[in-house]
């Protein structure tokens, strides 16, 4: 019935506001934002967003508008706004990457956004809203109020001739701004299915117990591990103890740590020392059995886990493989990673696909499995499934003849100088060199080119040629053996030419040899780039959002 409600509700637009009902929220805001007879408060009621929207809105509200609260009051009202006020999960999950801290090579933007919106801040910014149509209009408003130079520079665009023939009949002579909030009206309403169907359909949380983990950073590879989720203070509030292990150097890392949930679905919490605390911002499944995002840390929160949790109980589960590629006519050994496997396993019990053959158990465990296996050499190329008896982990592995080209796993990446006076953190940067099969159609840089996971590629910086005479590769910092880049000190270097800082803009390079040269008939170096620009601290700093305990 609730469901049903709500998709009627939906329908007719009768809720085209959102009123508001917590005590605390209209006591602290309702001085400014004026309360009808509907239990709306002005702006508010006509407004969604994520968590970390409702505390950079109350920020706002504090350093300019002279509201006081106590930090208790802040994420009462936080918790409050981001939960009835909040995003549907569907709509949360495109923009997610802009809370996780993710490094994107490209955002992804409709055209019309890019010289009013996209010139000032990343569209995630815009995409974690939903608003009324009047109160798309009203944030131009603000940002002309508080950032005057946006009308010229973004908002209006190249000024129209006052000579020469007329344009065109049809021409679209709106300003860029008139544009984007067009755009942004019909991407971003504040009315959507997808907020009704969760409205409706939402319950309360019900995470307690064991959780596995499996996890990878860059530079790092893959760990696995548990973690333990119990409940907080609150019904929204958990306490956490996280074990991770690294499958390549077999080092374990134990957090324990606080989380909140918000909307029912949105993750944030913060684990391990206060001096060396890890963020983690995650999106809990529909069903309540997943937990997926990202756990990041640094100066710059470049360093980071891709992590993600699966619900733990008594069937067996495959979280992932030591190997991510196996080569065709090679016999090998890996081990496969998950829980419950069951007792007394034999070869037949392995199936990796017709043209490998599971020639032996080499060891087994509840959460690990070591085979031998053997590839034919005709064995057909692409994703192979993994599966433990009945348990199937879909496309864990990839079979392949030769690695025909690499990639470096970003296209541009950014450090940033530091250390040098002892108030500013430098900002790394780390790199992976990710191996490419060709694929059936036999070209590569295609779509259906096989990714063989990362290969052991040696690291190098080679010039970016911007200037005549450029030296930045001289300057800007070191990339060591496993592609991890140091920036130098900030500061004018009295060592270059001006006395200029140490930044500047190279290539990193990557160089791959071959699995094995004497076997292997590719062998001659494979090589990929990555534009790298090493710049100044970020000297300020807006918002910082921290919604987490």
């Amino acid at each position: 019935m609730r469901r049903l409600i709500g998709l009627i509700a939906f329908a007719s637009g009768l809720f085209a506001q959102i009123p508001v009902t917590d005590p605390l929220v209209v006591a602290k805001c309702s001085g400014c934002h004026r309360k009808d007879d509907k239990g709306n408060l002005t702006r508010i009621s006509w407004l969604r967003s994520a968590p970390e929207g409702w505390q950079q809105a109350l920020k706002r509200m504090v350093r300019l508008h002279g509201l006081t609260l106590s930090p208790g009051e802040a994420r009462k009202i936080v918790q409050y706004l981001g939960d009835e006020h909040g995003l549907a999960p569907d709509e949360a999950k495109p923009g997610v990457y802009y809370f996780e801290k993710r490094h994107l090579d490209q955002e992804k933007y409709p055209e019309v956004v890019r010289e009013a919106c996209v010139s000032c801040h990343p569209y995630g910014q815009a995409m974690n809203w939903r608003r009324a149509p009047e109160e798309w209009d009203l944030l131009v408003n603000m940002h002309i109020g508080y950032f005057p130079v946006v009308e010229w520079n973004s908002f209006r665009g190249t000024p129209r001739p006052t000579s020469g023939p007329p344009p065109p009949p049809g021409t679209d002579l709106r300003t860029p701004v008139e544009k984007a909030i067009e755009q942004m009206k019909k991407d971003f309403p504040l009315v959507t299915k997808e907020w009704s169907d969760w409205t409706a359909s939402r319950r309360q949380a019900k995470l307690a117990g064991r959780w596995l983990l499996s996890a990878t950073q860059p530079g790092k590879g893959a760990f696995i591990g548990e973690v333990s989720i119990e409940p907080g203070a609150t019904p929204n509030e958990w306490v956490t103890r996280s074990t991770m292990t690294s499958l390549e150097t077999g080092q374990t890392v134990t957090r324990e740590g606080k989380s909140v949930l918000y909307t029912g679905y949105s993750w944030r919490g913060r684990s391990g020392a206060k001096d060396n605390a890890v963020r983690e911002v995650m999106l809990v499944s529909r069903d309540q059995n997943q937990i997926e995002g990202r756990w990041f840390w640094g100066a710059y929160d470049e360093f980071g886990f891709d992590t993600k949790l699966i619900r733990a109980d008594d069937r067996p589960v495959i979280l992932t493989t030591s190997v991510k590629s196996l080569r065709a006519g090679a016999t090998t050994s890996f081990k496969i990673h998950g829980d419950q496997f069951p007792d007394s396993l034999t070869p037949q019990d392995i199936d990796l696909g017709s043209g490998i053959t599971v020639k032996r158990l080499i060891s087994q465990s509840r959460s690990a499995i070591e085979v031998e296996v053997e590839v034919a050499a005709k064995a057909a190329l692409g994703a192979r499934d993994v599966a433990v008896k009945r348990t199937v982990s879909t496309a864990l592995l990839a079979v392949y003849d030769t690695v025909d080209y690499i990639k470096v796993s970003t296209d541009t990446a950014i450090a940033r100088l530091g250390g040098g006076s002892g108030v500013f953190t430098k900002g790394f940067a780390q790199f992976e060199a990710i191996g490419y099969n060709r694929g059936i159609d036999g070209k590569p840089n295609t779509p259906d080119d096989i990714n063989l996971g990362l290969v052991k590629a040696d690291w190098s910086m080679e010039e970016f040629f911007a200037v005549y005479g450029d030296d930045d590769i001289q300057y800007v910092g070191k990339i060591d053996a496993r592609g991890f880049f140091t920036p130098n000190v900030e500061g004018p270097n009295p060592k270059r030419k001006f006395s200029r800082n140490n930044y500047g803009d190279v290539w990193a390079v990557a160089t791959y040899k071959g699995v094995d040269a004497a076997k292997q008939k590719d062998d001659k170096p494979l090589t990929a780039k990555c534009y790298l620009l090493v710049t100044v601290p970020q000297y300020m700093r807006w918002d910082q959002p921290e919604v987490a305990q």
